[in-house]
């Protein structure tokens, strides 16, 4: 057997079972998009929170011109409802900053589309076939409604992030997570063997592009993190002067530190003698022992450069999450192949913050890492490139257009991202300056010849 039939033979799926999956999923990311488009105003739907961000209302009709372009027309081949509102809510087409201006749909209009669109697409998912060698590709074990599912996921994210950067008070709640019932007391520290594994993959349903195909990497042995970096060890890095001292800085990390004149992570302050932030409208004390939140890449390659570390590269934290040293194999998770469930993982906007570290004791592992999966994006050292073998599908404007030294890798997931667009091979990338998004990481070092068994 080969490796990569090895690694991908758990994730044959029924037909049917994948059907039922897909129709989960696409009801999930509805109720989400409902949630966070509902709790608020119409002003506040049709306003900008910030030129980082579009409206919500432009995400809510964008989500359902998405899923008409792929469902309804690219998959049934049915007429093109509303052709004139393409242009409005094509992402490449009109930045940001552009999009209050646009003759969006009203948020009334932009509900019923949706929802009409919707309709249709259960009608389109009850007959579509979702053989795994069908010659439809889009609808080969269901990948057009995976990729619409992740893709109204992803943007339900998005909507979370405009709601931590718009004022006022609270539209949201959620339930804590449990506390941990005594300080994590585990090693600061784990050993990831050095050594061959399959990273990536070829025969996950719903994987994008950038995920594929599978491919053999060889990385030497490392140290990582046993859990994220949490707040209270960033407020010494803060209270070592690091945002003063120029030596722990990439260039253009210093300059945006310089010219902004930041001081800590996005959405803090130091008031009284005490570090406080906001969070989805409430002001609150920095909790110690969460991972720390709301940092660009530039702030955490500062922080693991005062530290004596360094960022792990994306090879080697998916090494650290998906390899089993007992059989050698890569595994969908960090736990094993089976989905993630609460309480593996902070997934799904159960909870509106990251857990302690060192919870999630079942999600570990079998290195011993936790907190692989869920609670913070982790920052990783690595430029957004392709996989050897890599094919755009089924456009170039997911990936493609993105890959380069530009953009650094995010994995892992956070408390804001959904099972179906989270997996221990699922790849995010942004700009290294980026803060308001969900972002934490944690830290690596090369092991010494003599820790190398």
């Amino acid at each position: 057997m080969t490796t990569e039939e090895n690694q991908t033979e758990h994730v044959t799926v029924e037909p049917e079972a994948l059907r039922r999956r897909a129709a989960d999923a696409l009801e999930a990311a509805r109720r989400r998009t409902t949630l966070l488009t509902s709790c608020v105003e119409e002003p506040e739907l049709t306003a900008q929170h910030s030129p980082l961000m579009s409206p919500l209302v432009w995400d809510l009709a964008h989500i359902g011109n998405q899923e008409e372009q792929w469902l309804l027309r690219a998959v049934a081949g049915r007429e093109a409802m509303r052709p004139e509102i393409d242009p409005l809510y094509d992402a490449f087409e009109h930045p940001r900053s552009e999009r209050p201006s646009l003759p969006l749909l009203a948020p009334q209009e932009a509900r019923g589309y949706a929802a009409e669109v919707r309709g249709r697409a259960l009608d389109i998912l009850d007959g579509a076939s979702f053989e795994a060698d069908g010659a439809d590709r889009l609808t080969r074990s269901g990948f057009a409604f995976g990729m619409i599912a992740q893709h109204e996921q992803q943007h339900d994210e998005t909507m979370l992030i405009t709601h931590q950067l718009r004022k006022g008070g609270a539209a949201l709640t959620a339930p804590d997570p449990a506390p941990l019932d005594a300080p994590f007391r585990g090693p600061a520290e784990v050993l990831v063997p050095g050594g061959p594994f399959t990273m990536g993959t070829t025969a996950e349903p719903w994987a994008l592009d950038n995920e594929r195909p599978a491919h053999a990497r060889l990385v030497p042995p490392f140290h990582i993190d046993t859990t994220p970096v949490t707040n209270a060890a960033y407020l010494e890095f803060i209270a070592d002067g690091g945002y003063r001292e120029e030596r722990w800085w990439a260039p253009e990390g210093w300059a945006m530190v310089r010219d902004h004149d930041l001081q800590a992570p996005l959405f803090w302050r130091r008031e009284a003698g005490q570090w406080l932030r906001r969070r989805f409208g409430v002001t609150e004390v920095v909790p110690p022992d969460e991972p720390v939140l709301h940092v660009s890449w530039y702030e955490a390659d500062a922080y693991a450069r005062w530290a004596g570390r360094r960022l792990p590269t994306e090879e080697e934290w998916e090494k650290a999450a998906r390899f089993d040293p007992a059989t050698g194999r890569s595994m969908r998770y960090p736990w094993g192949d089976t989905d993630p469930t609460p309480n593996r993982a902070n997934l799904g906007q159960r909870h509106l913050r990251p857990a302690p570290a060192g919870s999630y004791p079942l999600g570990e592992s079998p290195l011993g890492v936790r907190q692989l999966i869920g609670d913070v994006w982790e920052w990783t050292a690595s430029d957004f490139l392709p996989y050897p073998g890599f094919v755009a599908y089924p456009y170039r404007e997911y990936s493609e257009v993105f890959f380069g030294p530009d953009h650094k890798v995010l994995r892992g997931g956070s408390f804001a991202v959904d099972q179906v667009a989270c997996r221990g091979t699922f790849r995010n990338w942004d700009y290294p300056i980026r803060r308001q998004i969900f972002s934490g990481f944690r830290t690596a070092r090369d092991a010494h010849p003599q820790e190398a068994s």
